[in-house]
């Protein structure tokens, strides 16, 4: 693995804001002839989602899997500034298992002006009904790539209640299309990396300039968890070296996947060769 992980691992401030507020943003995360490499592949994988030349500037989508389709998707896998973060947060044991893409046009002028709530939810489905406890298990985090500036007001910002990570419900205003006092906008330049809790309470703002939002998604969860979409990333498998394969699934067999061995989890022997034994304890 990139050896500059070494160089961007989770602080105990940034683990702190984390913890407290259930997400955390980081600037810069990839540069900008990446993200223009990316906006590259997101076009030409969305016109192909859509069955198109290339992309209409209407085109409004939300597609799953789409780590596999390109080669620069991979290389955001083990992103030497933000998966020194997720394991940080996560641990050793850890693997991608859902991955989407949204391509968000502006809002049509008739649709600009009229008040709606924003769609408030926690990730992962029926674990949020299933799971025991209060608050619930975090049990994956996702990492959101920002390829196109939503670091003003009305861009489709990425929205939260900071907090809201520690709450299985949160109350709603009366108004059906009030938004809670604590909402918050999450500014953010192209190239910034925002991870967040799957429990946090968050939503896509709308969009209401000129501007298409186009942004990733990588949830990542321990190894055990089933993975949420289908992962279609066999053809990419064996040309990729170790770590990666085992973010990307691999396992020796079921018993792998909750005792861990060796050949399991080729992140944890990087980690105590690297940063010793204490990075890997548990």
């Amino acid at each position: 693995m990139n050896p500059l992980c070494l160089k961007h691992c989770l602080t105990e401030t940034e683990k702190q804001q984390f913890e407290e507020n259930g997400f955390l943003v980081v600037e810069d995360a990839i540069p900008q002839e990446m993200v223009e490499k990316l906006i590259v592949a997101v076009d030409r994988v969305g016109a192909e989602h859509l069955g198109k030349d290339e992309l209409p500037p209407d085109a409004n989508f939300n597609l799953l899997d789409f780590v596999g389709r390109d080669k620069s998707f991979i290389e955001l896998l083990d992103w030497h500034t933000t998966f020194p973060k997720v394991w940080g947060i996560l641990g050793w044991n850890i693997k991608l298992y859902h991955s989407h893409l949204i391509v968000l046009p502006p809002l049509s002028p008739e649709e600009r002006d009229k008040p709606r709530r924003l769609g408030w939810h926690q990730d992962s489905g029926r674990l949020n009904i299933e799971l025991e406890g209060n608050p619930r298990p975090r049990v994956s985090l996702k990492v959101a790539y920002f390829l196109t500036d939503t670091s003003v007001p009305g861009r489709g910002n990425f929205s939260v209640l900071p907090g809201s990570q520690l709450f299985n419900q949160v109350e709603m205003p009366e108004e059906s299309t009030a938004d809670p006092e604590n909402a918050t906008p999450v500014f953010a330049k192209p190239g910034t990396a925002v991870f967040f809790d799957r429990r946090l309470w968050h939503a896509a703002g709308r969009n209401t300039s000129d501007t298409t939002r186009k942004v990733l998604f990588y949830g990542y969860s321990y190894r055990w968890l089933q993975p949420r979409d289908n992962m279609t990333v066999e053809h990419v498998m064996e040309r990729s070296n170790p770590i990666r394969q085992q973010i990307l699934g691999k396992s020796t067999g079921g018993m792998g996947y909750t005792s861990p061995g060796e050949k399991d989890v080729p992140l944890r022997t990087w980690l105590q060769e690297n940063l010793g034994s204490e990075a890997v304890a548990r």
